[in-house]
């Protein structure tokens, strides 16, 4: 027992002296701690104050930045040199008009709350001075006259609102099932003996440019490299070009590529009329047109794979109901600023959600205008290009799918191509592609209720192809967003609730990004950019229903070349060309020094113009801007929160779209 009992002993001495000495550490340690407190506090306060004034600094140094920019943006435009007179039309002094009674009403407003009128415990004996009998007088002629309008209106826009959204819900939910069930068109195996040329369907291949002297290289070079038998292949480069430093450029290029041995020609229509349309119309009336079975097309700044033809053409073999294969586009430049990777997340979500599920599931699509292989048998029975609209690739599409024929839409076949990165580039391609649909659906009607097609078929068409997707969609944006929002601040009876604003927006620009996960950081910025061009659809959509007339403008997209960064042999080749300009000009004319002397006055004439150009403003989006930033202050006054939020980051992204700080900045 006593080894137990010395065992004991010297076992809780050493336990009670460490408890003490812990004790003894704890105690001194919170001794030390109240001492050193008044010194952590101040240092904690003078490490609040620096980020504080580091906040400050910030917002000052950006605020002051961008005054700068805004008024260098100023200085330099030229208001009154517009290049969109659609500008000054009706839409713009309508919002002007919104703009200066939203003011007003701000400033009355103003007057009514700083002086505290409280007109529910106001009776009419007790108005003091005609501003605040004029206010109630307001009040109550909004209350009863305008307020029902507003409401009316905003329910029939929340409404379109909810109809949209419930189709894009739809259509991604087929894209899920796609995936789950990894649907994707299929062809038979060795669809073509290799060893055997003959086996191989005759292709046409059709690169139509206008005046492409950043890109014409690149494609050119790329389409001729497809691999595809040398006898079963031709290429035409219809060039469309007004410039004739370029025509000699492109002439050169094909002769190269000629002399290696690719079957190539090259075509310029001396009547140019049509536009793209036009073109490609005038290159398919060729004779030995009539030998081929398919015409691949593809835009100036497109670069397919080799393979191209080998992934496409194969799927039309044992279906000869199908009249057109449809490739995804790829952008070598979406990275490039922040309006390249929000165009970037609209174009991901249309090909691989719309276009991949239309196709899927209703064999219909409409067509890109490029990427993509035609029967020409297709073309030929649903009446050729035809030149009536600016969007002659959904015209072919409609008239090919009135006459039975199905498309296919290859997600996994990427083509390369760039986005533009200027907004004066985009915002004339959107005006475009938005003006154009509705000119589309007015020429197509009559045919559409005539055809032979199913019910289900006509009903896809006229309501879910061009009425919910290309005319509510841009209408409720713009009048949702932009006017009523706006307006409810001032008539408080007609607010919009926040599901409207936030919640569904929000989750539905949630769905868009789906397809581009690595855009998820530009959530909001691209929620503001789509609520931002809708002005410009809106004005399009317009202006195609009822054929004014920017409906028929046609301005070829801008490109900048940066795909061909990537190929150096083809950077240098085109560099060289700059430097061997009297071979190219002697190959094609007697008098090569003559024509050097001309295309040097040519040069001049052409690059002077881009020194000068700037960034413009541009009118309607600093309008809106303004109005949204009334709005904002007004809802401030009511102590509103989100609506608040809302309109002030909207304001602010209009007004950097008026000021033309997205995109390309032209130094």
């Amino acid at each position: 027992m006593a080894p137990n009992n010395t065992v004991v002993v010297t076992v809780e001495k050493p336990m009670k002296s460490v408890l003490g000495v812990t004790g003894m550490e704890s105690s001194l340690f919170l001794e030390k701690q109240k001492a050193v407190s008044p010194k952590q506090l101040t240092w904690v306060f003078l490490l609040k104050v620096q980020r504080t004034l580091a906040c400050l600094s910030w917002m000052t140094m950006a605020s002051k930045t961008m005054f700068v920019a805004a008024k260098k943006r100023i200085a330099l435009s030229d208001l009154n040199n517009d290049d969109e007179p659609k500008t000054r039309g009706k839409l713009y002094r309508f919002i002007k008009a919104f703009l200066a009674l939203s003011i007003v009403a701000l400033v009355i407003e103003l007057v009514a709350h700083f002086k505290s009128w409280n007109l529910n415990l106001i009776q009419p004996w007790e108005v003091q001075g005609l501003v605040q009998w004029t206010y109630m007088a307001w009040l109550s002629f909004r209350a009863d006259y305008i307020a029902p309008v507003v409401i009316m209106l905003s329910r029939f826009c929340t409404v379109l609102f909810l109809i949209q959204s419930l189709d894009r819900l739809v259509l991604c939910f087929g894209c899920f099932w796609i995936k789950y069930k990894k649907l994707k068109p299929t062809i038979e195996p060795n669809a073509y003996d290799t060893e055997d040329p003959e086996s191989f369907p005759k292709v046409l291949v059709q690169i139509p440019m206008c005046n492409e002297r950043e890109v014409y290289a690149q494609s050119i070079a790329a389409v001729c490299q497809l691999d595809w038998p040398k006898d079963r292949i031709l290429i035409q480069v219809l060039d469309d070009s007004s410039d004739g430093t370029v025509q000699l450029l492109i002439k050169d290029e094909v002769s190269s590529w000629s002399q290696k041995g690719v079957n190539i020609v090259y075509r310029h229509r001396l009547i140019r009329t049509g536009y793209k349309a036009g073109n490609l119309k005038s290159a398919m009336s060729c004779d030995y047109v009539k030998d081929y079975e398919f015409v691949a097309i593809f835009d100036a700044d497109f670069q397919p794979n080799s393979d191209f033809l080998k992934q496409t053409v194969p799927h039309f073999k044992g279906k000869p109901d199908v009249g057109l294969v449809q490739a995804r586009w790829s952008f070598i430049n979406k990275d490039e600023n922040l309006l390249t990777r929000l165009q970037n997340i609209n174009l991901c979500f249309h090909f691989e959600v719309e276009q991949q599920v239309n196709g899927v599931f209703l064999n219909f699509f409409g067509f890109n205008g490029t990427a993509g292989v035609w029967r020409i048998k297709a073309l030929e029975e649903s009446g050729g290009w035809l030149e009536r609209t600016t969007v002659e690739d959904m015209d072919i599409a409609v008239r090919a799918h009135l006459n039975g024929w199905k498309f296919v839409f290859l997600n996994d076949v990427k083509v390369i191509c760039e986005v533009p990165e200027s907004y004066e580039a985009y915002k004339k391609q959107q005006h475009r592609w938005h003006s154009g649909p509705m000119q589309l659906f007015r020429l197509c009607l009559p045919s559409i209720i005539t055809s032979k097609i199913s019910l289900w078929k006509k009903a896809n068409l006229i309501f879910l192809f061009f009425l919910l997707r290309k005319l509510i969609l841009p209408f409720y944006s713009f009048t949702l967003f932009c006017i009523i929002l706006p307006l409810t601040m001032f008539i408080p009876e007609a607010e919009l609730p926040l599901w409207v604003i936030c919640y569904v927006p929000i989750f539905m620009s949630f769905l868009n990004i789906l397809p581009a996960p690595k855009s998820f950081p530009f959530l909001v910025p691209y929620l503001l950019f789509e609520n931002t061009m809708s002005v410009t659809k809106f004005n399009a959509m317009v202006s195609g229903l009822f054929q004014l007339g920017s409906a028929y403008e046609w301005v070829v997209t801008k490109k900048t070349g940066r795909s061909s960064e990537s190929d150096l042999l083809a950077l240098a080749e085109r560099e060289s060309k700059s430097s061997n300009e009297e071979k190219i000009l002697r190959r094609y004319s007697e008098s090569g020094l003559e024509l050097l002397s001309k295309l040097k006055e040519q040069e001049v004439k052409i690059e002077v113009p881009s020194k000068n150009k700037t960034n413009k403003l541009y009118k309607k989006e600093l309008v809106l801007a303004f109005l949204l930033l009334t709005a904002s202050a007004r809802s401030l006054l009511s102590a509103h929160g989100v609506h608040f939020y809302f309109l002030l980051f909207q304001g602010l992204s209009f007004l950097v779209m008026g000021l033309d700080l997205i995109g390309e900045q032209i130094s």
